[in-house]
């Protein structure tokens, strides 16, 4: 579903991913975890077509969208989570999701979306600012899925969210990939979240993966010691 190839993405001259090789199936969740600074958001942006990457390819279903720009590979099926939310705070629930629609010419939310999050049903008239940051991240993923994408990013989608809601979080994004068919990549930090989500796992290390594995043989000690500061 998703192939990259050789990728190496840099900030002017300062090289951050050296040559990344990966490929993600057809309906897999793939949690890409590492420390602060080893190059799991800059990959997200690149991949979003955020950044532009230095070498190397991206393919998604069979098609190159290396040189696509941010939009574009939006309608190709490729959907995005940032770190932070980036809700737009001033607008409805209702308003942020229909955001989403345009790619396709849409223009109201399908209930399916609000059957995912019924949280955001109750609140579809309540600005986005003054949701709770699990309500925000909910309605980041909502917005994300009225795209109708193939593959899904998520960069950091736990951060600053209480432990009751990351592991109902979890659940949600299996019953997306299972409901809809979806890829799945979420960078992540908290190692029970990516345990109780991914298919596989993978590090990231410098730029560079240096652990990838299937989540039935995960040697948690192992992936732990590459988190530990």
């Amino acid at each position: 579903m998703l192939d990259i190839s050789d990728f190496h993405v840099a900030y002017g001259q300062s090289e951050v991913l050296h040559g990344l090789d990966l490929s993600i199936a057809p309906n897999e969740i793939v949690a890409i975890m590492g420390r602060n600074g080893m190059g799991k958001t800059t990959m997200m942006k690149a991949l979003m077509g955020i950044l532009p990457t230095k070498q190397g390819s991206v393919s998604m279903n069979g098609a190159d969208i290396t040189k696509l720009k941010s939009y574009e590979r939006v309608a190709k099926g490729l959907a995005y989570v940032p770190q932070g939310r980036m809700i737009f705070s001033t607008m409805t629930v209702e308003e942020n999701i229909e955001t989403g629609l345009v790619v396709h010419g849409g223009s109201k939310v399908s209930p399916d979306i609000y059957e995912l999050f019924p949280v955001l049903l109750e609140m579809k008239k309540r600005r986005g600012g003054n949701l709770s940051g699990g309500q925000q991240q909910q309605l980041a993923i909502a917005r994300a899925l009225a795209t109708k994408p193939k593959v899904l990013l998520l960069d950091e989608p736990t951060e600053g969210i209480q432990p009751s809601i990351i592991r109902e979080m979890a659940r949600t994004l299996r019953r997306i990939r299972d409901e809809r068919g979806l890829s799945i990549i979420v960078s992540e930090q908290v190692l029970s979240f990516a345990l109780d989500v991914a298919d596989r796992v993978l590090v990231v290390e410098n730029g560079e993966i240096v652990h990838d594995e299937p989540r039935s043989s995960v040697d948690e000690a192992k992936v732990a010691r590459y988190l530990s500061v």
